[in-house]
This record gives structure tokens, sequence and C-alpha cells, in this order.
């Protein structure tokens, strides 16, 4: 396990330590998922690091969160798809851990690619899957030691209205927040470390500028253009004092950035390689 601590200053009474774990892309099937998804579970592994990796990795994890933090936050793609055995898998491991949980792109995943990720693909497999989740899957907040965790779907790269709203109420409720996205919002040095740095194609992030997508693929401009509602949802989430750190994971390497004024957003690393991260917020 590969374990960096980062502390949060935000004026609580007592220490609060989170153990934050993303994208750990269990890739497992068995007879019950058919022949054509077991293959996917041979080829997904195998895309993950040698066999047996992530659910070891993900297991020092949760061993670690019982005996050393106070709460364990999920910030999606735990799951690398849509299996029967994924899904029992991630329930018995999450078994008397005390966790919350924000969703991935891959937690709605029927098979890896296969098609446009929208609002109906998500709805077809999202009660499935929150049956096997101890929190809503597409917004949830709860109080810890003083601190609201607010959890909000962004896995298509999107904010819906309701999810706005939502959040409205979370901030008229006073207490600082920790916001919990799976994917991270646009930050220029997010940005160029993907595009210049890392040399990617495109840089997966939420609310990026539309000038800075004529670089992609004109598949992925698509998939990851904002809509109305998701720069409503950044624009009122800049303005809000009460917020105190973003969240997020998705890019599978850690990376700190500030997002607005002095609101730190913390990107955690591919818990598939053994990355997590431990906030002591203070």
């Amino acid at each position: 396990m590969n374990l960096s601590k980062v502390r949060i200053e935000i004026g609580l009474p007592a220490p609060l330590r989170l153990l934050h774990v993303s994208d750990t892309h269990l890739a497992l099937a068995d007879g019950r998922d058919g022949e054509r998804k077991q293959a996917l579970a041979a080829r997904r592994s195998a895309a993950f690091g040698k066999e047996g990796d992530c659910l070891r990795y993900f297991s020092e994890a949760v061993a670690y969160a019982r005996n050393c933090c106070d709460l364990m936050i999920c910030t999606g793609d735990l799951i690398d798809f849509v299996s029967a055995k994924n899904l029992d898998t991630a329930k018995e491991m999450l078994s008397g851990t005390d966790y919350f949980f924000a969703a991935g792109n891959h937690e709605f995943s029927k098979y890896v690619g296969e098609a446009v990720e929208d609002e109906a693909y998500k709805l077809d497999s999202l009660p499935l899957v929150q049956r096997y989740i101890g929190n809503d899957l597409r917004f949830a907040s709860r109080l810890v030691g003083g601190v609201n965790l607010v959890a909000v779907d962004n896995s298509y790269y999107l904010f819906r209205p309701e999810e706005l709203e939502a959040f409205r109420r979370e901030v008229e409720r006073g207490y600082p927040i920790l916001l919990l996205l799976h994917n991270p919002l646009h930050t220029d040095a997010l940005y160029r470390e993907m595009m210049v740095n890392r040399r990617n194609e495109c840089a997966y992030l939420v609310g990026t500028p539309e000038e800075l997508l004529e670089p992609y693929p004109e598949e992925r401009r698509s998939q990851q253009r904002a809509d109305g509602p998701t720069l409503a949802f950044i624009d009122y989430l800049k303005q809000q004092t009460l917020v105190k750190a973003v969240l997020t994971g998705h890019l599978h390497f850690n990376f700190d950035s500030v997002l607005y004024g002095d609101v730190v957003q913390y990107t955690a690393g591919g818990n598939f390689r053994g990355d997590v991260r431990e906030y002591e917020i203070v």
C-alpha cells in the first residue's frame, strides 16, 4: 500500500482522519455472469496489474481504515464493470467498514467501452448497483466530526440540476464541506499535467473551457463538453467559502491543485496500484 498523508486545516475542535481510496477496478466474474463477461474479466484484470493485486490492495486499505481512521471515503471505480461477482465482492469487503461513497463511471459500465455513456445507459445499471452500496449514488451527505461530507455523481462529466439544488441545501446547513467527486474539475495546472506533461489525448476533466477542448478527438470533446447545468454547478461551487476541499479520483495518480481561492482539489491515485491518501482534518 502506497500511503500519502495530507493535513487540511479548517478549525475543527478534534482531528478527523479519513482514508481516501479511488479506482480499485475490481475485475471479477464467474459462472453467473456468462462467458462474455468472464472473458472481459480476464482482459481487464490483466490491464490492472498482476492477478489479485486489486483485491490485495483494497483489502490493505480497508484494514488500515478500520484500524487507523475514522472513515473510509471512496471516490468511485471500485468495480471495473457490473457483474455479480464484482458486486458481491465489493459488498463483502466493505461489510463492517464505515465508509462513504461517490460513484465513478465504471460503477455503471456493463461492458467496458461498449456504448455511449449517457443518462439512459447509467439508469440501466443504477438500481442494481445501488443495492450494494450504503449511500445514495447520485447525491449523498454525511456529517462526521463536524464536517459535512457531500458526494455528488459527476461520473459522466456532467452535473444535473437536481444535484445543484441538493448541494445548495447542504451549503445552507452551515457546516464546513468536503466535496467528493469521481471526476476532477478543471484546473489549468491539472489540464497542463494531463495534456503537456503526460501527453494524453484529452484531460478527462469536468468543466474544461470550450477553447481548451479543441485538441481533443471529437468523441472526447463530445464526452467532456460541459452543459449549462454543469457550468452552473461549478459557478455556484466556486462562490462557496464553506467548501474546504474537493476530493476526486479517476486519473490514477496523486495530484493537488488550487481550484479556487484557498480551496485545493486533491486527486487520489489508483488503488489498483496500491495508492491511498490519508487526510488529517484539523
